[in-house]
């Protein structure tokens, strides 16, 4: 669970809806037309954007904003190091019976194991990573689409509460309805795309950086290990993949 995506969605829904509350009466903010021509709208116009398929598995791509684990690279860093020691000690067979939790990895020392070429293993990964960041963009797709679509919905519904507060401004009961759908659409276009369809898909991007820096931390450490590279020359190089701050110094090395 992401800790910081839950609370920022849920606080800065809080947030809105205390105002709401606090600054009069909560159901002056709900209107269903201003909903129909908003939620109901953004989701059509985005569904026309994507195949249905694709459109249909949102909600699940959505929900790895807030519920998506990864290897923590670090840790990945030093399993690749124990896997190049034990190839360098006993040769690549050697890690048939070791256990690997990683499907990216553990796909990388089978092809090792099975003596595949190592240009056409690192093609094999290069391949599904290029493979994994293209769905990946997808999903975020879909939502940076929400994004451009919610206010632009917001604006349409503005123009058509105007309209309709125009052609009626003789019946004064009729202007505060139709000012209504005015606001209200613009407010549910910006809420759409500021605080759920904008943080999800930056979320999204920010999650698939870190994949495919794993990625490219797996892909580098098969090449060293099919080259019969030093462990330790293996680890200082993937060691590039993170800031300064989280590398493992050499003292440690010795300790």
């Amino acid at each position: 669970m992401d800790i910081a995506t839950l609370v920022g969605f849920i606080g800065s829904f809080a947030v809105v809806v205390m105002a709401i509350i606090v600054g009069g009466s909560a159901g002056m903010f709900v209107n269903i037309p201003s909903i129909l021509i908003v939620v109901v709208g953004t989701i059509m116009v985005v569904a026309m954007k994507f195949s249905l398929q694709l459109f249909l598995k949102s909600v699940n791509i959505a929900m790895k904003a807030f519920i998506f684990k990864i290897d923590d690279s670090q840790e990945l860093i030093e399993t690749c190091f124990k896997l190049a020691d034990e190839a360098k000690k006993g040769g690549v067979l050697a890690l048939e019976k070791i256990k690997i939790e990683n499907t990216f990895l553990k796909r990388g020392v089978d092809m090792s194991v099975d003596g595949i070429k190592p240009e056409i293993i690192l093609q094999n990964l290069k391949t599904e990573k290029n493979q994994m960041i293209s769905r990946h963009e997808e999903g975020q797709r879909i939502f940076k689409a929400m994004e451009a679509v919610g206010p632009a919905m917001g604006m349409i519904g503005t123009l058509i509460g105007l309209v309709q507060m125009l052609s009626n401004m003789e019946d004064p009961k009729s202007i505060g309805p139709a000012m209504a759908v005015a606001l209200l659409t613009t407010l549910y276009g910006a809420i759409i795309a500021n605080m759920v369809a904008g943080p999800i898909a930056d979320k999204l991007a920010m999650r698939s950086g870190e994949e495919e820096i794993n990625c490219n931390i797996i892909i580098d450490a098969i090449e060293g290990i099919n080259a019969g590279i030093n462990a330790r020359v293996v680890r200082d190089t993937l060691q590039n993949y993170l800031p300064p701050s989280q590398r493992v110094f050499e003292e440690k090395d010795a300790a």
